[in-house]
């Protein structure tokens, strides 16, 4: 499987990187400048990008709207206990978007980076 890179736009670089290795198990690939990280875990690897700094990423578009955090398209990171990984992130401070949604697919539930990106943990239905 190829590597798959999603880029996020926070708004404070050490504390997505603290957020991401200390809760959600990714290890720092890279940090060369204080607006920009790599984060790697498994096949993903996930950039972050300060909202200015040099780059890219964080420029203004040419109709004047500039990269924010939040929105709604998010990274899926499936999990062996649904429930348990809640607890264990809302004791950390963890914010949620919702409670977790169960159907014929599986459990869902949306957890914000601490920028407002959000985080899909996802368990499958058992075999």
């Amino acid at each position: 499987m190829a590597t798959v890179n999603v880029r996020y736009i926070v708004d404070d670089v050490d504390a997505a990187i603290a957020f991401y290795t200390q809760s959600l198990d990714f290890t720092v690939a890279m940090h060369p400048a204080p607006s920009f990280a790599m984060l790697a875990r498994g096949d993903l690897r996930l950039l972050l990008n300060g909202t200015s700094g040099p780059g890219g990423a964080s420029q203004p578009m040419p109709d004047g709207r500039r990269p924010e955090p939040g929105g709604w398209n998010r990274i899926q990171i499936e999990v062996a206990d649904i429930e348990d990984e809640v607890k264990r992130l809302r004791a950390a401070g963890a914010r949620f978007r919702n409670e977790i949604v169960a159907g014929m697919g599986g459990k869902q539930v949306l957890v914000d980076d601490p920028a407002g990106n959000p985080i899909e943990l996802f368990e499958p239905p058992a075999r």
